[in-house]
């Protein structure tokens, strides 16, 4: 190809390198590429085309004038594709030649790795060979041969590496024995001592506790026992029994073995101190082990403990007075406030114990092989002395504010100390919280237990909440007492007889608070608490009881007042529940049950009882119409018996359902109070019903003869006798038992006590009404005020909710109305058309009723008498 080409490098990596000749020639220089321009990734057929094309036409066409027209001359791109043809199909040889270079290279290759896994086959099918045959020989059933036989050779080396052992401790053992029993020295113990390894001191503590046992059986001298002629000897002064031991032996081997082993000791702890200090665990571990072997661990337990900062920043502490403020104190002595909880300083440390056995018992796992027993020691060290004391000083302060401040003391410490055992229980006191072990878990109980055994023995506690209750409820019913033993001084033989036995009790129970008030173990705090509950303002008001000024409201039953002794026997019954744990449930609630019914029931109720049936009998012989307000207490009477009886059979004698013997008599006792109470509630009624009968009898006797049989001058004056709607007697009654039915609605409420009550008021009172009616001689016009009094009394009772069974009895009382006011003829018509009013009453019963007409002597109304 014309023209001479240059070799040169590509402007860049996005085109096929295009190198052009220097030299001046008639035809442009053709391209020249290599195999890695057709390698390069960046390779594209169309650009290196369009660079072929544009390398073929010359320049001087390139910049030709515009206004020769251009003609296509194929030449110049011939010539460029056939050179750039030829230099590919040199680039094709080369290629092809490499091509084999390269396969012939992988067949020699491929060759050789087949040679090469054939020759490793064969090597792993001789070793699988010789494994079976190790195999099959190891197990064979010839006992001297394969296996057996190298175990066998196994464990004679074995026991010959332990008998060398033994031989070896031996010879060093008797080694040091000559030692000091010929030298009085130690020196091969010190050497091993003072290298300081744990194995080493471990070595010399059993090495010592060796000889120790040898010193007993080869020098008895030095233990002070009898030699060998018999005799007695001082081995702590080196004296011995004969000449011949005198210069057989100048040592007291006892005493230096013992130094030994102090020293040893000492050592050991001083260097755990050492450990403790710069927090080296492993160090102190190793120290622990070694002390094991000494006295169990004692001594470096015990140094562990009393040099812990702990219990030096708490034994400086301890005499701290008992933190919180007056108004807590009050507080908690004051049985109608909710009780404060445990107190600050006892709060505080039970926090602290929490987070330092938290932290310790890390320490103790780590530096401690016998974890557990460290730990245990620690745990009773913070009980005994740090808990114990504290609770003991806050327990003193309590029970110098009052019995409630001590036992409400009491229970919130057992509250949170109990919290304290079960967090330390479930955290595991490790680093990794876990449920602790069960010998820990045994001590954190007995521990828990031994606070509090001082405060249950026997039947201290429940002695303790009797007491209480029993100041409180003497308290709050001191006015009631003052009030009605006053009250029951009234100079009535009959009435002296009757509440003898409660006055008594009033007097003992008055007289025992009194004494109580003056007591010198009393505390100031409580017995301003109790004249407060009183509503006294001193001591001096309690002793003189005639100057004490009570009110009409102070005897009276308040369920306010009741509400406060159930709520203060229910946080009593709480507390005991959970500081008793449950084995004298039976009998703490037996003996809260009694106390109940003494206070609540015979003091408070009974009494209140007992004076309304006092007032009750005495209304029966009254000339005035009779005070019935009595009834109204007969309303929180009830009320309060129905809460006490709940309370008893909801609380109080399921918490003995365990003892079916106490449970048995709490039934019994409880069942005979509310019985004998109930029985008093009927007395009241059954003498309100006498009462009001008695006075709704002398009404009626008032009532003239002649007011239903007016005279002819009466009936010539004009109608004004019609215009009254009612006889002055009977509007009289009416007010009378409006006033008793309103009396008993208030005080027993809608309910069948109510429905029995006025049921057998109205059956008492038809019977009167019965016979009042036969008394009076009644004309025809009286007959019209006869029925409009009777519509009276059966407008009252149709308003009582009374038993239906009452119902005929309005009737009856209808027709007896009718009797007077209907002519002979009707007379005869009604008896013989119903034949008695409606089977209620028989016709003869009628015949007094008919023979108090005016016109009885008729000879219509004889024919209905003979009828009759």
């Amino acid at each position: 190809m014309p023209g001479t080409l240059s070799t040169a490098s590509a402007n860049s990596q996005n085109h096929p390198p295009s190198i052009y000749s220097t030299t001046r020639s008639v035809f442009p220089p053709a391209p020249v590429f290599t195999l890695d321009t057709f390698s390069n990734r960046d390779f594209i057929v169309k650009e290196f085309v369009e660079t072929l094309s544009d390398s073929a036409v010359p320049p001087n066409r390139k910049s030709g004038q515009t206004n020769q027209s251009n003609v296509f001359d194929p030449k110049p791109l011939i010539r460029s594709f056939e050179h750039a043809l030829n230099r590919m199909s040199d680039l094709s040889g080369d290629l092809e030649l490499r091509e084999n270079e390269l396969s012939g290279a992988v067949r020699r290759a491929e060759a050789q790795h087949t040679a090469n896994v054939q020759n490793l086959g064969r090597k792993l099918e001789q070793i699988v060979d010789s494994f079976n045959r190790l195999d099959a020989s190891l197990n064979s059933d010839d006992y001297d041969s394969g296996g057996n036989a190298v175990v066998k050779i196994g464990e004679r080396l074995e026991e010959l590496d332990r008998e060398r052992q033994r031989a070896l401790d031996a010879k060093f053992l008797i080694q040091c024995w000559m030692e000091v029993s010929e030298r009085g020295e130690l020196y091969l113990l010190e050497d091993i001592r003072r290298q300081g390894s744990g194995e080493g001191k471990v070595r010399c503590a059993h090495i010592a506790r060796q000889l120790s046992k040898i010193s007993q059986r080869l020098d008895p001298e030095s233990w002070g026992h009898a030699n060998g002629n018999g005799k007695l000897v001082n081995g702590i002064n080196g004296v011995y029994a004969s000449d011949y031991d005198r210069k057989r032996r100048h040592y007291n081997t006892r005493e230096l073995i013992e130094k030994f082993l102090e020293t040893l000791e000492k050592d050991l702890l001083k260097s755990f101190d050492d450990f403790y200090r710069r927090q080296n665990f492993e160090g102190m571990r190793e120290c622990a082990n070694v002390l094991y072997d000494f006295n169990a661990g004692a001594s470096v337990i015990a140094a562990f403990v009393n040099q812990h900062d702990f219990f030096i920043q708490r034994s400086q502490l301890i005499t701290d007075d008992i933190g919180g403020d007056a108004e807590t104190w009050d507080r908690l002595a004051d049985p109608d406030a909710e009780p404060p909880g445990v107190e600050s300083t006892l709060q505080s440390l039970v926090n602290e114990v929490k987070m330092v056995m938290q932290e310790e018992s890390i320490i103790i796992k780590r530096a401690f092989p016998y974890s557990d027993q460290v730990l245990g020691k620690f745990l009773q060290r913070v009980f005994q002395q740090s808990i114990q004391q504290r609770l003991e000083m806050v327990l003193e302060k309590a029970n110098t504010i009052s019995s409630l401040a001590f036992l409400r003391s009491l229970q919130a410490a057992r509250s949170c100390l109990s919290a304290l055992i079960d967090d330390l229980k479930a955290h595991g006191l490790t680093e990794h919280p876990e449920p602790a072990s069960p010998q820990i878990a045994i001590i954190l109980d007995q521990q828990f237990d031994d606070l509090f055994v001082p405060y249950f023995v026997g039947s201290s506690y429940i002695e303790r909440e009797k007491r209480n209750l029993e100041e409180l409820y003497s308290s709050l019913l001191f006015k009631f007492t003052i009030f009605h033993s006053r009250k029951r001084k009234i100079p009535t033989t009959f009435m002296k007889s009757l509440a003898k036995s409660g006055s008594e009790m009033l007097a003992s129970a008055r007289d025992a608070y009194v004494e109580r008030l003056d007591s010198s173990d009393l505390a100031p705090a409580q017995k301003a608490m109790l004249l407060r509950v009183a509503g006294l303002k001193d001591t001096e008001s309690a002793k003189t009881q005639t100057e004490i000024e009570v009110t009409e409201q102070d005897g009276v039953l308040s369920v306010d007042n009741a509400k406060r002794m159930m709520k203060w026997l229910a946080e009593a019954v709480g507390r005991g529940l959970e500081l008793s744990g449950g084995h004298e449930t039976a009998k703490d609630v037996s003996a809260l049950l009694n106390l109940l019914l003494a206070n609540m029931g015979d003091i408070y109720i009974e009494t209140s009882l007992d004076s309304a049936n006092e007032l009750a009998a005495s209304q029966e012989t009254t000339k005035n119409e009779p005070d019935l307000s009595y009834l109204i207490s007969l309303r929180s009477a009830i009320s309060i018996l129905h809460l006490m009886n709940t309370c008893i059979r909801a609380v109080l004698i399921p918490l003995a359902q365990a003892n079916v013997t106490i449970r048995r008599d709490m039934e019994k006792t409880s069942t005979q109070a509310m019985d004998r109470m109930e029985e008093k509630v009927n007395s009241i009624m059954q003498r309100s019903i006498d009462v009001a009968i008695a006075w709704v009898s002398k009404l009626l006797g008032r009532q003239s003869k002649m007011e239903f049989r007016p005279r002819d001058d009466a009936l010539s004056g004009g109608g004004a006798w019609l215009e009254q709607l009612q006889t002055q007697t009977c509007q009289s009654i009416y007010s009378f038992l409006t006033r008793f039915h309103n009396l008993a609605l208030t005080a027993l409420s809608p309910s069948p006590n109510l429905t029995s009550l006025l049921t057998e008021l109205a059956i008492n009172f038809r019977t009167l009404l019965l016979e009042h009616f036969k008394k009076f001689q009644v004309n025809a016009a009286g007959g019209i005020m006869v029925t409009k009094d009777i519509s009276k009394y059966i407008e009252l009772l149709r308003s009582w909710d009374l038993d239906p069974s009452f119902n005929p009895s309005f009737e009856v009382l209808t027709e007896i109305g009718n009797l007077f006011v209907i002519g002979p003829e009707a007379l005869k018509e009604r008896l013989r058309g119903k034949g008695g009013v409606g089977g209620a009453w028989d016709r003869a019963d009628m015949r007094a009723y008919v023979l108090r007409r005016e016109d009885a002597g008729s000879v219509g109304v004889q024919s209905v008498l003979s009828a009759l």
